[in-house]
């Protein structure tokens, strides 16, 4: 990765962002707009939360994704009686008649927590810590998850009988909230001709696990104008009701809005988008692209909204306009 210039380094990442589209589209059929935002938010060094109904490609995408980018992944089925130790590790006696510690599901590059809402709050947390702070501790020893380090939850939103919902300050953690929807009737048709034949897909790395630290630095590095980033900022500060220049629409809707990490996001999620599209410094577009994501599962609905059918995605489009 020699380049001479960011300017060259952003124009290599525009490419290896097409190769890496065009990998992924030999096994995923449609979700051209899901793949590209789990994608910025690996690059933005962000957690991705999935929400759809069963069989639509949800694993298989992250497993996908995994595989074109060389890193190692590891997938967590959440259920109720799913400990913290059965993800993080424990220590165990060896043969020796000594403590070793051993590596839970969570030392990989890629985690995949399905159903994370099928979990006790007790493991929930565990993973959110982890996410948090790319380590874990075990009986007062920390120990550094791997780099990169990225994990993709996912959500039912039909069963909800015994479940444990995440927590707003949890929900928080996730970059981006995707909404995963039912393919169109010609991507349906694909999805079953390629997959009702034994068919052999061999899947080619794109990139290793240094060029995409390398990216993930590269983005932060892209530079924003002032007004691009006040935008930002403005944008979230819409969604809180008890602010004076805030719309009708979050004062008759709203409860509780975003926080300052939401302004975090935007900013750099909509860098990164800038860079995958062969931008060198993100405008005001790039920021209204990533803002349904983010902003999502970070606005809480009052009783009026939810009477009305009003959804978070509807009062987004409506601040955005």
């Amino acid at each position: 990765m020699n380049y001479k210039t960011d300017v060259e380094a952003v124009d290599a990442f525009g490419l290896k962002y097409k190769e890496l589209t065009n990998e992924i589209g030999k096994v995923i059929v449609g979700h051209q707009s899901i793949v590209e935002d789990v994608l910025i938010s690996i690059f933005s060094r962000g957690h991705c939360l999935l929400i759809g109904v069963p069989g639509l490609a949800k694993t298989l995408l992250v497993n996908t994704v995994s595989q074109t980018l060389g890193l190692s992944y590891n997938r967590v089925q959440f259920t109720p009686d799913l400990m913290p130790s059965d993800i993080i590790g424990m220590d165990i006696l060896d043969e020796n008649r000594s403590f070793r510690f051993l590596k839970g599901p969570l030392f990989s590059n890629i985690i995949l927590a399905d159903e994370i809402n099928r979990t006790p709050p007790k493991t929930q947390s565990a993973l959110l810590e982890a996410m948090q702070e790319k380590a874990v501790t075990v009986g007062g020893k920390r120990y550094t998850l791997d780099d990169p380090f990225f994990v993709l939850a996912t959500q039912n939103p039909i069963e909800q009988e015994g479940t444990y919902p995440l927590p707003e300050a949890q929900l928080d953690r996730f970059m981006f909230n995707i909404w995963v929807d039912y393919p169109s009737y010609e991507e349906e048709v694909e999805i079953v001709k390629s997959t009702t034949f034994d068919k052999q897909v061999k899947l080619n790395h794109i990139l290793t696990a240094e060029e995409i630290l390398y990216f993930q630095k590269l983005v932060r590095k892209i530079p924003i104008a002032d007004n691009v980033l006040e935008y930002a900022v403005r944008l979230v500060s819409t969604t809180r009701p008890d602010n004076p220049q805030a719309p009708n629409v979050a004062k008759e809707y709203i409860v509780w809005g975003a926080g300052p990490r939401a302004s975090q996001f935007l900013v750099i999620g909509a860098k990164c988008h800038a860079a995958l599209h062969g931008k060198y410094s993100p405008d005001i577009e790039d920021v209204r692209a990533v803002a349904a994501p983010v902003l999502r599962h970070r606005i809480v609905r009052n009783y009026k909204a939810e009477a009305e059918g009003i959804t978070t995605d509807e009062i987004v489009k409506r601040l955005l306009s």
